[in-house]
């Protein structure tokens, strides 16, 4: 059955959501099809349809409330009164996914979902889509998705996780959470949701193309070919265009129809009737197969990207009526008048009833209370919950669990001499992997290998491929994969090899894992320990990519929790709070591990192994935030330093203490994000003389928020040098000692204070 083709090309200059809008009524006014008996509720609302009369009322209800939330965004934008114009007109169809899924199955959704949410809510009573939105698009502080933080698709009860503007980096994360369904089974892990769940993740055409979609797409059929479960249901809603740039005729099915180990379907998102079956199919697909499966639903896109697209200035009139008259919700209702399920009275009080209701809706909620403390803003962003975290990170009541992990009472750690810090830090990880028995290693060569630097070496002999295994090379993905598992209620350690593939990957941490507790008011959690072989100073080997000290890409990420042990007692303990940081409050944490420290055992002469200790006992734990004091009494000149800067500024001070007759303190700082300017700032006060050794960069390191939580602290006045990195990439071999400080640079600085 053809839709009517006489849609009235508008002049330029007329609005089109106007014009969309006005079709819809004309369009049902003036129908003239042929109408069968109405059926009843359990009939086919078309020969030959799955598609059921009653579920048809329901899907149609669904698109309609999406569309006139599209209306009212844009009437209501221009009197600040909503502030969020990217709508769902043209892809109202995957209502279908929506109805066809469960609400326990985790949703990753594209912006243009709101049949999606519509249709999703009818799942649990009591659910009202078209408020719960409305507090939404008018960033009221009763949203019940982001507390009004950002107009996102999501909602606790039914599962969907809130995206921002997403345009395709919440995909890895999507797949991740598919292996986590099927890998709470090998460890025995209590999932939230029903075993036999699937993820849905949609996007549209454009986005398919980007970095971060095509390596959720090439991992997830790498998953598939070793025949490991993966039930990530990918919806491409396909509109042929990404704001401007048109998507060539007939990509999608070309680029996926035919993928390897990516199975694919295709639906016609714009007619319901016709398109249920299609998308049926691919939903039971994936959940009997368990495999990852690519649906293909057409869709189309009208009244433009967003409230401020003006189409008519790029597109021709012809082309915009030929768009619009692909309207699915013309289709619907034509579908709907030719079965008897509607007259024309009924359908178009129907559409005006629901603008009624949205217009309402809104007119509620630009009553209700906005965000207006900074304090409620950042509220969910970083919770820190000291006494449950210190009880946490202490807690030591799974004895009988570390006698199994580490053998004997006699090779428990704490039973062995001092060791270095790698070793110690493969022991801390053996430690709190037998605490919590849901965590679990991951990322490149740690499994059989032991890590690049044998650091994890054990691991995979103890826990097996159950909870320590190699990933792909792809960090996008290990971090993807890190967030599914912490969405499913595990605790991932992902190892990222070496700080720079970090930057790879980056915006799966800054986009997405530290944003998730922002934009869900804390209602999602996805709580991680990231571990990172990081800094400078390697000896023989190296080059920029192994001698990373770009922190600063990590202290810009909001709410990230970042520390730096330069010893592996300090590594242990800390280890211990980042887990319970995790653990209890969600946190996102990042473990910098220094390279060149791994193997050291010497501090101021060879074989001297000074920096070597003894392992924490159990119930050990360093404090969140605390710092170690080296000559607490020392007060001629402090150091301020973190990581390799430890074990050079204790050298250092030992040569200046002799030239100058100083008492020297050296603080190592250990947490780097949040810095913690009470303690910088206190140490600060009792210095005659500071210095800050930064090994990063002069324009981006740590040394910064160092030197404002001094001058904040009101210790500006006081002599200070700055002993840092300089700024360029670090080169291989010697040449790299030549723009990292050294031992002799801060010397040097420490002469240079002695001369004012």
């Amino acid at each position: 059955m053809a839709i009517p083709s006489r849609i009235a090309a508008r002049q330029k200059g007329f609005n089109r959501a106007q014009i969309v809008d006005q079709n819809f009524i004309e369009f049902v006014e003036q129908w003239q099809g042929e109408v069968a008996v109405a059926p009843h509720s359990a009939q086919a609302v078309l020969p030959g349809s799955t598609l059921d009369v009653h579920g048809f009322r329901e899907l149609f209800e669904s698109q309609l409330i999406s569309r006139h939330l599209d209306l009212m965004a844009r009437v209501l934008r221009v009197q600040d009164k909503v502030f969020y114009t990217i709508g769902s007109g043209g892809h109202e169809g995957n209502a279908m996914v929506a109805r066809l899924t469960r609400h326990t199955d985790p949703a990753f959704l594209h912006y243009r979902s709101g049949g999606f949410m519509a249709e999703r809510s009818r799942k649990l009573p009591d659910m009202d889509p078209v408020m719960d939105s409305a507090l939404s698009f008018a960033a009221s502080k009763d949203d019940p998705a982001s507390g009004g933080r950002h107009k996102v698709w999501g909602s606790k009860p039914l599962w969907v996780l809130p995206q921002t503007s997403t345009i395709a980096s919440h995909l890895p994360k999507a797949l991740g959470t598919a292996v986590a369904i099927e890998q709470a089974r090998r460890i025995d892990h209590d999932l939230p949701i029903p075993a036999d769940s699937i993820v849905i993740c949609s996007f549209g055409d454009a986005s398919s193309n980007h970095a971060t979609a095509q390596t959720a797409f090439n991992a997830a059929a790498w998953t598939a070919y070793q025949k490991l479960p993966a039930p990530v249901l990918f919806v491409c809603e396909d509109n042929g265009i990404g704001i401007s740039v048109k998507t060539p005729s007939g990509w999608i099915a070309s680029n996926f129809q035919r993928r390897s180990h990516l199975d694919y379907f295709f639906a016609n998102g714009l007619d319901l009737a016709e398109g249920y079956a299609q998308v049926q199919r691919a939903v039971e697909h994936c959940r009997t197969t368990r495999r990852p499966t690519f649906l293909h639903l057409m869709t189309t896109r009208v009244m433009g990207h967003a409230g401020t697209d003006f189409e008519i200035e790029w597109r021709s009139i012809d082309e915009l009526v030929s768009v619009e008259s692909s309207d699915p919700l013309l289709r619907s209702a034509a579908i709907g008048l030719s079965a008897g399920v509607y007259d024309k009275t009924t359908l178009l009080d129907l559409y005006e009833t629901t603008r009624r209701r949205c217009f309402a809706a809104a007119d509620a909620a630009d009553r209700r209370p906005k965000l207006e403390r900074l304090d409620d803003v950042i509220a969910p962003l970083a919770p820190y919950s000291p006494t449950r975290v210190k009880a946490e990170a202490e807690r030591a009541n799974y004895a009988e669990s570390r006698l199994a992990v580490f053998g004997s009472e006699e090779k428990l750690p704490e039973n062995l001499p001092p060791r270095h810090l790698a070793i110690q830090i493969g022991q801390a990880l053996h430690d709190v992997m037998a605490k919590y028995p849901q965590s679990l290693l991951f990322g490149e060569d740690v499994a059989q290998k032991g890590g690049v630097y044998t650091v994890t070496k054990g691991l995979h002999k103890t826990f097996r491929n159950r909870r320590v295994f190699n990933t792909l090379l792809d960090e996008t993905v290990i971090l993807g994969l890190a967030q599914g598992f912490a969405n499913m209620g595990m605790l991932p350690i992902p190892e990222i090899q070496y700080l720079a593939y970090f930057h790879n990957a980056a915006d799966q941490i800054r986009g997405e894992a530290s944003s998730l507790q922002f934009f869900s008011n804390d209602q999602f959690r996805n709580p991680m320990v990231m571990r990172i072989a990081s800094l400078g100073y390697q000896k023989g080997f190296g080059g920029h990519f192994h001698n990373d000290n770009s922190i600063t890409a990590l202290r810009d990420i909001p709410g990230l929790v970042v520390g730096c042990a330069s010893r592996g007692d300090d590594a242990a303990s800390m280890l211990r709070t980042m887990m319970a940081l995790a653990h209890v409050d969600g946190r996102v944490c990042a473990f910098l591990e220094p390279i060149a420290l791994y193997m050291t055992k010497d501090l101021y002469d060879i074989g001297d192994g000074q920096w070597q200790f003894a392992y924490p006992a159990p119930g050990a734990a360093m404090p969140f935030g605390e710092g170690r004091i080296y000559g607490e009494t020392a007060d001629d000149l402090v150091i301020f330093t973190f990581g390799n800067g430890v074990p050079m500024a204790l050298r250092a001070a030992r040569k200046i203490e002799a030239e100058q007759g100083w008492r020297v303190r050296v603080i190592d700082l250990r947490w780097l994000v949040p810095l913690n300017d009470a303690f910088i700032a206190a140490q600060a006060k009792t210095a005659k003389r500071i210095i800050v050794l930064d090994e990063g960069r002069k324009s981006a390191g740590v040394g910064e928020g160092v030197i404002s939580a001094i001058v904040a602290g009101g210790a500006g006045a006081t002599p200070l040098q700055r002993v840092v990195g300089a700024d360029t990439f670090t080169p291989l071999a010697g040449a790299a000692l030549l723009v990292l400080p050294s031992e002799d640079d801060v010397v040097i600085a420490a002469r240079g204070l002695a001369s004012r």
